[in-house]
Formats: C-alpha cells, structure tokens, sequence
C-alpha cells in the first residue's frame, strides 16, 4: 500500500463543531455549548448537555459504505482515529482507515492496513487499536483472518503520528495484542493489553508486551467460556496499582474482575452494578482518579450509548446520554487527552464515526438506584 495522503481520499463536506486546537494538538473548545457549531442534520442526544464541548463526525463521505469499532490516540500533532471500513463487517474488502485532527477539522480516511495474506489470499481486517509507544512512536494494533474465531494479531508503527505507517509486525499465535480497547502501561513499562478468544466460548486472557513489543506473554484464559461468556476487556487503573477489568458479557451484566500483581492473576468474574447488551464497552481513568465509562445502557439493541463515572470502580453514576434514538450506536473507544478533555468514538448506524468531546469537570453525575438509569 502506497502511504502517500493524497491517494484513497475522498472529497469532504463537512458540518461539525468549529473549535479551536490548542496546546500540544489536543482538542479544546471555546466559548459555550450554545456557540458551537454542531452536526445539526445528524443531532446527537448529547448536544448541549453539560460538559459536552463538542459533537461532529470524524468523516462524512468515504469510499466505503460500512464502518465500525473505531479507536482514539492524542499524538503531539493531534488526534488520530481509526476504525476498519469495508461493504460489510466481515467481508475481504475489510481494511483499517486512519483520520488525523488537523486545525479544526478531520483529515479525509486513509487507508492504513489491509488484511492481504502474504500477496496471495485477503482477509477481512477487524477492531483496530491505537496507542502511544514510549519511544514516541503510535502503534496500531488489528486483527486479520476470516472470524473473530479464526483471526490473528498484526500491528504497525508510525513514526510520524499517524500519517504513515511501517510494514507489519506479526504477534506470536497465541496472542493477539489489544483485542478492541486501549492497553495500558505499567510502571516498570510493560504494556498491559486486554484480550480475549472465540474459539472455545468466550474467554478472557490478559497480555503483556515489552516496552518495544518485542516480547510477549500471556495469562491463562479467566474464565471458563460458559458460567460467564466474556470478552473485550477494558483496563482501569487505582490508587496502590490495583487494576480492574470491565467485560463485555453475554450475561447481560458489564462482569469485573480485580489484579494486585500487575495483571498476573485476577479475581473471578463478578456481576457489576452496571447493564449489559452484548456489546464493546470502554473506560478510562482520570486523571483525578474517577473512572470513566461508555457503554450502552440496555439489555438487548445498540441504542442508548451511555457515559457513567465512579470514585472506586463499584458504584457508579450517570453523567451523560450521547445517543437515545433508534439505531445502532455502539463500540465507543475513550481516552483523556492531556489539557484534560475526554474524547469518545463510536459507530454511528455503521455508517459514519461519531467524535464527541467532553470537559468531565462539568459533568453533572445522577445516582443510579439499583443499576437503573435516571429519568
């Protein structure tokens, strides 16, 4: 694949929020909600809504009909944002595309990876990753083959924030690198990733990379494919280096497990507080020490798309809806960027990525009695 920018890129025309980027290419917005400019042909729930400080889709025409599973990384030049686009998830013609923040606006889809096998046969190209390696360079990590089921590990590296992209890393079989959200880094600088398989029900299995990705292990699974249907963890941090994992489960409950070792043993999964449709979550840790957390809030369907917070990873309140109306909006990816915004992506009914950027200082946060979402 040719990484020149100019190739695979589409003409845009754009209606989202006019904001200002400062500091070290990390988004801020200014003035109040009601000056911005939002998406107003697509709105969003979470339009006007406290905190919320900026709504718009990361694209609006591409040379594929379908996307999903996008991810986000804050680079010194920007944000960056990838997600695998194609005719459907699941076909061959299945490739990763990258968009960078550029001024006030998203760079058109590049393509970055594609899932041909060796020059011979193509595969579809699944869940990209993007994150920020010690050495200054952004990794993607994404997977490559036919199902969730039968697909293996790939990732590259940018050296110049995500403009261009190296040849592909293979990870050994066995392990597949972050399986669909963010890793983090421990303090010895280990690389910290959650993973999981399909192949013998769904189970949980937790990785560990050197700070080059040069070497890697990884857990036995935790858990046993059938009392609890797990996968696609997201990690969260807490005060003494304990972590905590939230699973995607098909228990129709977000299931949390517990480390005190780094991530070399966990407790057993336990049902959380929270609700569970069968869909990817992510969650991040402030940097005051809250968790965040975007979800869908429901037992069956993609709609709403929820952001909750916790002081302790247990009880948690509702702080924003982003999207309530039919259709599917699901996979969120979520980090904080160093001037303290918390940016989300997620699929927009498979057509579009939806950006939304948030001041989580303004949140206004609602007790949730027994789980339940307020009115």
């Amino acid at each position: 694949m040719n990484n020149d920018d100019s190739l695979r890129r589409p003409a845009v025309s754009r209606r989202t929020a006019l904001c200002q980027l400062t500091g070290a290419g990390a988004a801020l917005c200014t003035g109040s909600v009601s000056q911005l400019l939002f998406a107003a042909d697509e709105p969003s729930a979470a339009t006007g809504q406290p905190g919320v400080t900026r709504v718009e889709f990361v694209y609006e025409q591409a040379p594929f009909p379908s996307c999903h599973a996008a991810t986000i990384a804050e680079t010194s030049a920007g944000l960056v944002a990838a997600w695998f686009g194609g005719t459907a998830e699941g076909n061959d013609d299945v490739t990763i595309w990258v968009a960078r923040r550029e001024g006030d606006r998203w760079t058109a889809p590049v393509e970055a990876a594609d899932g041909i096998d060796n020059g011979k046969r193509r595969y579809p190209c699944w869940n990209p990753v993007l994150f920020n390696l010690a050495d200054g360079t952004l990794a993607l990590f994404y997977k490559v083959g036919p199902s969730p089921s039968r697909w293996w590990g790939l990732f590259k590296r940018s050296s110049d924030q995500g403009r261009t992209w190296s040849a592909l890393e293979n990870i050994p079989l066995g392990i597949f690198g972050p399986i669909r959200n963010k890793p983090v880094r421990l303090a010895d600088g280990t690389i910290l990733c959650g993973a999981s398989t399909e192949h013998e029900g769904w189970q949980v299995q937790m990785e560990r990379a050197d700070a080059g990705l040069k070497k890697w292990e990884k857990t036995a699974p935790l858990n046993d494919g059938t009392t609890y249907g797990l996968i696609q963890p997201t990690i969260l941090t807490h005060a003494g280096g304990r972590l905590q994992i939230l699973c995607r489960s098909k228990q129709k409950r977000i299931v949390e497990m517990w480390s005190d070792d780094n991530g070399r043993t966990w407790t057993a999964p336990q049902k959380s507080a929270l609700i569970n449709n069968n869909s990817g979550i992510d969650g991040v840790t402030l940097a005051d020490g809250r968790q965040l957390l975007v979800y869908n809030h429901t037992e069956r369907g993609r709609s709403p798309l929820n952001v909750a917070v916790s002081n302790d990873g247990k009880t948690w309140q509702a702080a924003l809806v982003l999207e309530n109306t039919p259709g599917e909006f699901s996979y969120p990816a979520v980090i904080q960027t160093k001037n303290g915004q918390v940016h989300i992506t997620y699929t927009w009914n498979r057509k579009r990525i939806r950006h939304v950027a948030i001041d989580p200082q303004k949140l206004v946060l609602r007790d949730m009695p027994d789980g339940r979402w307020p009115a």
